[in-house]
């Protein structure tokens, strides 16, 4: 035996040593750490950071809803109307008494009550709320759940990051679209917008076209078809390379993916119980939040609602309620009341309200004189939005208006500030930047944005 040998230990005492050493080192750490202030300043600090959210349900309300008649009402001053207010879940926080069933959820929602900005047109107030931007020059904006979904989607699921359901796009199509990010972020958009069906079968009205095959093609033809696509593609990419036909091509294959998936079942409603349905509402926009939520549960991060019109609205569309306007938005909150409640409820008992951040927004609010056809114009100068569930610290009021309504008296919000709040409630980074379709870098929210600390938990 040589001395090299001699000198050796047998293998397995070798082993043997190392893994006392090693046991030896980790609970010598481990000791170290918890008798020092590290373990309990990190423990501490890892329970003041909850799991951020990993999905946002828009529920948008298409030509401005009226504050003063939803959150922020005004009863002891003519510009009321004479609608009274009522007590909320949180004592001392009073909404419109257009909605009590809402006002029950109120210990889980942030009302904002001086959003002010300087977009009193449908199309620039659509486009400044629905992107953060006002529209400019060439560059093309996206819309915030293209840009949410970007960040939080997961890119091998087989349902699309962005699903807009029953939107109506005649103010400002572009504000509903993937912009610079390309066709790959577009929305998967479901139903029609601007449609009323009362009591019949709205939740027929809310499918996704095109998801099945036409019956002279089999899956063995279509696959033929799409070899032939793709031969083509390769063709021109290899010609034209860049990011928009990148996006073109990926777009493709997840349509694709989602149409051979089960996933799709979740815009099935007709097993969802007929009780469950009625406490939604049969209105698209009720059956357009029992969607949200099956969407929810199959890890979609981004739906919007909108509610553009119901029953009993006269000629007006949606909130846009320049004639008439008391009895106009009672009847659009006949329909708000109880499927957004009911929403709220559902996902909480669930488990997924703490996951799932709403917001309740339009373009922006209305005038707080009545106009001589009893109606409300448009008012961008003072008006509310609401945050609620995950990351929102509820049952809290942000801003002040005057009595009269007419103007902002405390702390003033304009849309970049909201929509960097969100970003917190989110957990998403609101300077994270993408390249613009001119090659220029752009935040998520604008830089100069001051996001409202105080509601996101």
């Amino acid at each position: 035996m040589t001395r090299r040998q001699k000198s050796q230990p047998p293998q397995s005492a070798a082993r043997h040593v190392s893994r006392r050493t090693l046991l030896q080192a980790t609970l010598g750490c481990a000791a170290s750490a918890i008798s020092s202030n590290w373990f309990p300043a990190f423990a501490a600090e890892t329970a003041d950071k909850p799991r951020r959210p990993g999905a946002c349900i828009l529920l948008w309300m298409s030509g401005g809803p009226s504050q003063i008649d939803t959150f922020d009402p005004k009863p002891e001053h003519k510009n009321g109307g004479g609608r009274l207010s009522i007590e909320t879940s949180v004592p001392g926080i009073r909404i419109s008494e257009n909605l009590p069933q809402v006002a029950k959820w109120m210990k889980r929602m942030a009302i904002v009550r001086s959003m002010s900005t300087k977009e009193g047109d449908h199309s620039r107030g659509t486009y400044v709320m629905r992107t953060g931007y006002r529209p400019q020059g060439p560059i093309q904006y996206p819309a915030i759940g293209a840009l949410y979904s970007k960040e939080l989607a997961n890119e091998h699921a087989d349902l699309p990051g962005y699903v807009s359901i029953s939107p109506f796009r005649g103010f400002n199509a572009s504000a509903y679209g993937p912009g610079f990010l390309g066709p790959r972020y577009a929305p998967l958009v479901v139903g029609n917008g601007g449609t009323v069906r009362v009591n019949g079968q709205p939740s027929s009205s809310l499918k996704v076209e095109n998801l099945s095959l036409p019956g002279t093609v089999d899956v063995a033809r279509h696959d033929d078809r799409l070899s032939i696509l793709s031969g083509l593609e390769d063709d021109f990419s290899n010609s034209r390379p860049g990011n928009a036909v990148d996006g073109h091509r990926t777009a493709y294959k997840n349509a694709i993916r989602m149409m051979r998936s089960e996933s799709i079942a979740a815009f099935e409603l007709d097993g969802e119980p007929d009780a469950l349905k009625q406490k939604y509402g049969l209105t698209e926009f009720g059956m357009g939040c029992l969607l949200a939520r099956r969407l929810v549960e199959r890890g979609v991060p981004f739906i919007e609602v909108s509610l553009n019109n119901a029953a009993g609205n006269g000629g007006s569309f949606g909130w846009d309620t320049h004639q008439e306007n008391l009895d106009r938005v009672a009847s659009l909150c006949q329909v708000l009341d109880p499927a957004w409640a009911t929403l709220m409820e559902d996902l909480d008992e669930r488990g997924l309200l703490d996951s799932t951040t709403i917001i309740w927004m339009g373009e922006f609010g209305r005038t707080p004189r009545i106009n001589s056809n009893a109606g409300r114009d448009h008012f961008p100068a003072a008006w509310s939005s609401v945050l609620a569930g995950g990351g929102v610290k509820g049952g809290s009021i942000v801003g002040q208006t005057s009595p009269d309504g007419m103007k902002v008296v405390d702390r003033p919000v304009n849309a970049q500030d909201f929509l960097g709040t969100i970003c917190g409630c989110l957990g998403i980074d609101s300077q994270a930047e993408n390249i613009s379709n001119v090659g220029r870098p752009i935040s998520v929210v604008d830089p100069e944005a001051k996001p409202i600390q105080e509601v996101i938990a």
